[in-house]
């Protein structure tokens, strides 16, 4: 799963790994994105078009140039995104690079209430492609949310199977930082979605959301490529679920709204080669959200809590 991470890179740094053409500091203001369109759209996801003139009352949350390094990312919170969409009013209908800031959580366009948000953090691949709340946006709403990689904690194995069985909520334990092993950004592949609160009038400047999910796979049970001095030696010795990194080969590609194939998009949700990652143990500070700073990922000679191996 991924319920936690780290994402300190800031919009310039992020421009110049992922290409992104609106959304930096430096980018024109006057430059919009494209909105859904009913013509565009199936009827299934009809109550998320947006209507003309509430774009502007979005600007403060899809400006990304204010938000600061978060080293712990928790659901709900506003969060950077990479997606490709044409610019409204644009004399060219091309998908334009984009660097978003949406609350992570997606409420389906269909949702009465956003309530259920903070439970809709995580998209399983397998059924991605059919379930209700993420089958569209998978066929036409997909994101990558970078970060430096995602905080786990480990526990006992007979408690992990019975937490895969679905029979016991696995207690936290020691926390640990999954990582790229060359430093390099982890790109999870994501959806985003538009949400119009019914309760509030056109041009409130909370009328529309635009939320977003991470896309999950089984956790990889080759060895890490650099694992930690004592405990894990893959991150499925940590827990059963990871969240899918796409590697740059698949950027385009997963990012593209003209790609609507659900079986080709399936198979970009392959998972990255082995050997890619490192984990290594950090300090239960992690575990309070209302603990965040660069110390929050300093690598410990091992753990502060036992687990059972």
């Amino acid at each position: 799963m991924c319920g936690r991470y780290a994402a300190s890179r800031g919009p310039e740094d992020l421009a110049g790994i992922f290409g992104i053409e609106v959304g930096v500091p430096s980018a024109q203001e006057s430059q919009e994105p494209q909105e859904p369109n009913a013509s565009r759209e199936s009827q299934e996801t009809h109550d998320s078009q947006e209507p003309q003139g509430s774009q502007k009352s979005q600007e403060s949350r899809e400006d990304p140039g204010p938000l600061v390094p978060d080293y712990n990312v928790a659901p709900t919170k506003e969060v950077l995104v990479v997606l490709d969409r044409p610019l409204k009013d644009a004399s060219s209908p091309r998908p334009v690079r984009q660097l978003r800031r949406l609350r992570w959580g997606l409420v389906p366009s269909w949702s009465r209430s956003p309530e259920g948000a903070a439970r809709m953090i995580n998209a399983r691949a397998e059924t991605v492609h059919e379930k209700p709340a993420y089958r569209q946006a998978f066929a036409t709403r997909r994101c990558i949310l970078p970060a430096d990689g995602y905080y786990e904690w480990d526990t006992g194995r007979e408690e992990r199977e019975l937490e895969v069985e679905g029979r016991r909520k696995r207690a936290r334990k020691q926390p640990y930082f999954v990582t790229p092993a060359d430093g390099s950004v982890f790109a999870m592949a994501g959806l985003y979605e538009f949400w119009r609160d019914p309760t509030l009038p056109d041009g409130h400047p909370r009328s529309w959301w635009v939320t977003c999910s991470v896309i999950t796979t089984e956790a990889e049970t080759a060895p890490l490529a650099v694992p930690p001095q004592e405990g894990p030696r893959s991150l499925a010795d940590i827990h059963p679920r990871m969240p899918l990194m796409l590697t740059p080969d698949r950027w385009d590609a997963w990012l593209d709204p003209r790609h609507t194939d659900t079986v080709e998009l399936r198979e970009l949700l392959a998972p990255p080669p082995e050997g890619l990652m490192r984990a290594y143990p950090v300090g239960t500070a992690v575990s309070n959200v209302r603990n965040n700073g660069p110390e929050l990922l300093k690598e410990l000679s091992g753990p502060e809590e036992g687990t059972l191996f």
